[in-house]
């Protein structure tokens, strides 16, 4: 008598997703050094650098978001609860980031310390949010 277990994990990331995904992270990184480097020598064009790289950050994670609901919907009766989840940090990552993006849009002294603040928040929800996205994995067994 065979005994088989069946693991059922979501798929693996396209990688077209995967490198939308990997492509917030790094840009909302580089928002929060150059925000960083601003708070520490207050040259407006580190406000600007900031402004740019959140902008690209919410280009690319836009696609990404929607490219996780068509997985939630499409996968949604055998695996939701992990895409869900995942769907909802990019969701409030994307937000967090918009509302960061209108904070950078004010006057660069305007932008301190919210836009520090929140730059913290979405990088470290990028980097969240990546590392769920990455770590789904198949695994039949």
């Amino acid at each position: 008598m065979t005994v088989r277990s069946t693991r059922s994990y979501a798929p693996p990331l396209h990688p077209l997703h995967a490198v939308l995904l990997a492509f917030s992270f790094p840009l909302f990184l580089g928002a929060l050094a150059s925000d960083l480097t601003y708070f520490q020598t207050y040259q407006v064009q580190w406000a600007n650098f900031s402004s740019w790289l959140i902008a690209g950050a919410l280009l690319g994670s836009a696609f990404a978001l929607v490219w996780a609901l068509a997985d939630m919907i499409r996968y949604r009766a055998t695996r939701a609860l992990k895409l869900s989840v995942y769907f909802v940090l990019l969701l409030v990552m994307w937000i967090l980031g918009f509302v960061n993006a209108l904070v950078h849009a004010k006057d660069a002294w305007a932008t301190m310390p919210a836009g520090l603040y929140l730059s913290i928040v979405t990088a470290a929800l990028a980097l969240v949010a990546t590392l769920t996205g990455h770590a789904r994995t198949r695994a039949r067994r």
